[in-house]
């Protein structure tokens, strides 16, 4: 009797990752999913939070594209060993702070590894040749194979038939033919394969499933890092990233200032881990002060506070200001007009 072959497939949420299991799926090959949590993942986190992405689906895309497939999917939590990619990525960044190469050697390699720990055969991507401008160029993808050490191991089936036949297709284990060559970056031959597969309801793709690739948060990762001396950073810091505005007044200390009351329900979770203040004698947001303000920066703090809140065309508000040990006082601050807010504060 024939073995039948087992593999595990990278599972992001989106859709190529969806449909290139569902083709290997196809083939009576075994399947199970893997999703590496670096803590910089889109996955669910501001759509959960904010109240503007209520008609979204609050769930997790990555465990929905698992149960359409009706796989299993392992999630692992690589926080730690991700901070070397990237902090210290061999091949560089892409536009902004996005080590996309380092990344795919990275999750191709514990793929590899939890592929021999667990008696699997191969290793299935999504990868599309030309979609993306770093990790998935021509050039670029014998890179991910032979540095990750998956080699020939490493299918990508949306791709396949522009690329050299992979060790399972030389054996048999899967037919070649009923592979695919798809390139660029065109949707339109994965949307297609989609509704031939009956998927409805995808994530819409819309710029990758990373923070590391917008421009906006990248900056603020970056200011941070400025601001502490240190390139080092933890999973809450990562978080706070993705919520508020940021304004850095002064290069000591920085204010993030929900914008709705989604973040601020989130940020108040933070509240013993720093100082924090609210308009008191008016609706207004919470907002987090990092960094070592004097007496003078909190009174701007606080003045910054009541222009974000409905006091802003007062002639005073007043603010409440809390410490991380949770005590209290209250100042009066004249809110201060747009205008003096200057667009270099905005991280």
């Amino acid at each position: 009797m024939n073995q039948q072959r087992k593999a595990v497939a990278l599972i992001s949420g989106g859709l190529d990752s969806m449909l290139a299991t569902q083709a290997i799926l196809e083939q009576g090959i075994h399947v199970e999913g893997i999703n590496f949590f670096t803590g910089f993942c889109v996955e669910g986190h501001t759509h959960a939070i904010r109240k503007q992405d209520a008609d979204k689906p609050k769930r997790n895309n990555s465990l929905w594209v698992a149960e359409q497939l009706g796989i299993k999917l392992h999630i692992i939590d690589v926080i730690e060993e991700y901070k070397q990619v990237l902090l210290n990525p061999k091949h560089g960044y892409g536009a902004n702070m996005n080590p996309c190469l380092d990344c795919k050697i990275f999750m191709v390699n514990k793929a590899k590894q939890w592929m021999a720990e667990n008696g699997f055969d191969f290793i299935i991507t999504g990868e599309v040749v030309g979609q993306r401008p770093m990790s998935q160029r021509k050039q670029t993808m014998p890179i991910v194979a032979a540095e990750s050490g998956a080699d020939d191991l490493l299918v990508r089936p949306l791709s396949a038939q522009n690329l050299p036949a992979t060790l399972p297709e030389r054996e048999g284990w899967i037919s070649r033919e009923k592979l695919f060559g798809f390139s660029g970056r065109s949707r339109k031959p994965q949307m297609a394969l989609a509704k031939q597969f009956g998927f409805t309801d995808y994530a819409q793709p819309a710029g990758g499933c990373c923070f590391l690739t917008d421009e906006a948060y990248s900056n603020k990762l970056v200011d941070l890092w400025k601001a502490r001396g240190s390139r080092e950073y933890e999973l809450d810091d990562v978080m706070l990233l993705k919520v508020g505005r940021h304004i850095r007044p002064k290069p000591h200390f920085k204010v993030i200032v929900a914008r709705e009351d989604g973040e601020s329900r989130f940020m108040s979770g933070y509240k013993k881990d720093f100082m924090s203040m609210n308009c008191a004698s008016h609706r207004g947001p919470l907002v987090l002060i990092d960094g070592s303000p004097t007496e003078d920066d909190l009174y701007l703090a606080g003045q910054i506070t009541a222009r974000y809140g409905q006091g802003r065309d007062a002639e005073t508000v007043e603010v409440t200001i809390r410490t991380r040990e949770g005590e209290e006082r209250n100042i009066q601050v004249t809110p201060l007009p747009a205008e003096q807010i200057p667009e270099e504060w905005f991280v």
